[in-house]
């Protein structure tokens, strides 16, 4: 009897999509077993998921600070609610012992926790009459399309320290967690989508 393998779909412009090409095994280190397949993603699936990212910029990036904010502080509480079976899934796809691993997804929420304070981090500076007759402004405003590309020994931790900041000051993010770990950033995404 063949055991149902868990999917590692791509989240695009809002949607779960699974990439019909070959994929790669996600093993649990402690026991050798194949949890998961992992699609290896073709030139489409990332030029899709860029294209998705730059098309949601312009509104995302004329979302008041404070609402991103928000958004951010209900990711923030998902996450403590589903701490332990991300701590779980981390120790699963990753090997790391489960004290090892609470401190991997802690760690990562706590840039979740800094980046809350983005409508105060995002404020810019004016300095009147910095010359005879001229002032000075500086603003802070988002980029764009940010990419983060992800190695295998910090599954929540790396992605974290990344994509909330990026999202808090208004960018769009593409995320590539590693082949090797992909459960634990897919599980944080979906509650991220609930957010």
């Amino acid at each position: 009897m063949s055991k149902i393998l868990e999917t590692c779909p791509n989240f695009i412009g809002g949607e779960w999509l699974l990439s019909p090409l070959a994929t790669t095994p996600v093993h649990n280190p402690s026991t050798g077993e194949v949890i998961a397949e992992c699609p290896v993603g073709s030139v489409a699936d990332v030029n899709a998921a860029v294209a998705a990212a730059h098309a949601a910029f312009p509104a995302w990036m004329e979302t008041p600070p404070v609402e991103r904010a928000r958004i951010l502080g209900r990711f923030k509480m998902l996450m403590e609610d589903h701490f332990e079976e991300l701590v779980r899934s981390n120790t699963r796809e990753n090997g790391k012992t489960l004290v090892e691993s609470r401190g991997d997804v802690k760690r990562g929420m706590e840039v979740v926790e800094f980046a809350l304070g983005v409508p105060s981090l995002m404020m810019g500076e004016v300095l009147e009459n910095m010359a005879r007759g001229i002032d000075c402004e500086a603003i802070r405003q988002p980029l764009g399309v940010c990419v983060g590309i992800t190695p295998f020994n910090f599954p929540a931790m790396v992605p974290l320290w990344m994509y909330p900041i990026a999202i808090a000051c208004g960018n769009t993010f593409v995320l590539k967690p590693s082949e090797k770990v992909p459960l634990t950033a897919i599980k944080i995404a979906r509650l991220f989508e609930k957010a």
